[in-house]
């Protein structure tokens, strides 16, 4: 990631479900349930969180923390 990469936070839909696996797979995680926030850096989703419970999956080959972070404060 770059100083001009575009950072997105946005609602995930249905359509974003593969995005949501390949994520909690990379993560060694679960897709969160409920309404997922999604992180997008270039239009490439790179970390989600549930609103409620806060469960939380992101890339771990690419820095992710301040996407994390981000996602916190927007849900």
């Amino acid at each position: 990631m770059t100083m001009h990469d575009d950072i997105a936070i946005r609602t995930a839909t249905e359509s974003d479900h593969a995005a949501l696996q390949r994520l909690a797979a990379l993560d060694s995680g679960t897709v969160p349930t409920g309404r997922v926030l999604i992180a997008e850096v270039g239009g490439e989703p790179q970390a989600a969180r549930a609103v409620s419970g806060g469960a939380t999956i992101a890339d771990p080959f690419r820095r992710t923390r301040h996407l994390v972070r981000m996602l916190a404060v927007a849900g």
